[in-house]
């Protein structure tokens, strides 16, 4: 029986319980999909903040049954790899296990720049959020996960995964995974003032300079985007999944929904000087 990386966040960034996963996940999933999408840009903060908006992302991916998706995600802690990845076994949530699919996640190690480290997932949040989202809706599908740091490298490692996936005859899906904008004092970031008319800006201006980047489809132009604005966290993860959709080609990037932190309904005491941002957005075929 392969091993299972047991879970880091449950009952902190999303419920803990069976139960609680599929009553979140049921309110979010209440409407179909308006759109099959092979890639989707979605947030990665705890569910009560940004669950809602990752659910549209991970709803359009479900829409088109893919066999394994590739979650690339961002790397919060320290990793010398410019990507890791983990090859073999599962990952468990509160609804039970996802497995890798390990023949092309071993295919992908033969890159030199993707490493075989679980080690590096250890304690990282940016995948496993969306795994119980990704379980409720296909409960089979098998993913790859990979951690990309900040690296002008990042577009490569999609670019060598989609290239890959398609010549083994994969059906695939692809998820980036990245929090935009860390705005106020609890971030050390607050260039335009404290308060709401700084938290504006983040959402306004600087988060906007990253999504038109995606909107773009500007793999190279991600990474130095966010190191010269501090405009998301998971850049590298972001540069991948953009590589990787230019790589298959004929893909429109569709924004589905930019709010931020300062702006959820569902947190009684809204933080007014510190706020994240969260996008979520499909690539699609336009037809």
């Amino acid at each position: 029986m392969p091993a299972v990386r047991p879970t880091a966040v449950a009952g902190r960034f999303y419920p803990g319980t069976e139960a609680g996963c599929r009553e979140l996940a049921a309110q979010y999933f209440q409407e179909p999909a308006a759109r099959r999408a092979v890639g989707a840009v979605v947030p990665h903060a705890g569910w009560v903040y940004s669950g809602a908006t990752a659910a549209l992302g991970w709803s359009a991916i479900a829409a088109g049954e893919p066999g394994t998706i590739i979650v690339f995600g961002a790397v919060h802690g320290p990793d010398a790899n410019v990507a890791s990845a983990c090859t073999r076994g599962g990952w468990d949530t509160p609804l039970g296990p996802l497995f890798i699919d390990e023949e092309l996640a071993h295919a992908l190690t033969q890159h030199p720049l993707i490493k075989d480290n679980p080690g590096a997932h250890r304690r990282e949040h940016s995948i496993e959020v969306q795994l119980p989202l990704a379980k409720y809706l296909l409960p089979d599908v098998r993913f790859i996960p990979i951690g990309v740091r900040p690296s002008l490298e990042a577009p490569e490692i999609g670019r060598f995964c989609a290239a890959a996936a398609r010549s083994m005859g994969r059906t695939v899906a692809f998820v980036g995974s990245t929090d935009l904008t860390h705005y106020g004092p609890a971030f050390g970031f607050e260039p335009h003032g404290r308060g709401e008319a700084g938290v504006r800006w983040a959402k306004e201006v600087n988060d906007r300079r990253m999504i038109d980047r995606i909107q773009a489809g500007d793999a190279a132009g991600i990474v130095p985007e966010a190191v010269a604005n501090h405009n998301a966290c998971g850049p590298g993860a972001i540069a991948a999944l953009i590589g990787a959709m230019n790589e298959l080609g004929g893909l429109t990037y569709r924004e589905l929904r930019h709010t931020c932190s300062a702006e959820c309904e569902t947190v009684m005491d809204r933080d007014p000087w510190n706020s994240v941002g969260y996008e979520a957005g499909v690539f699609v075929t336009e037809s």
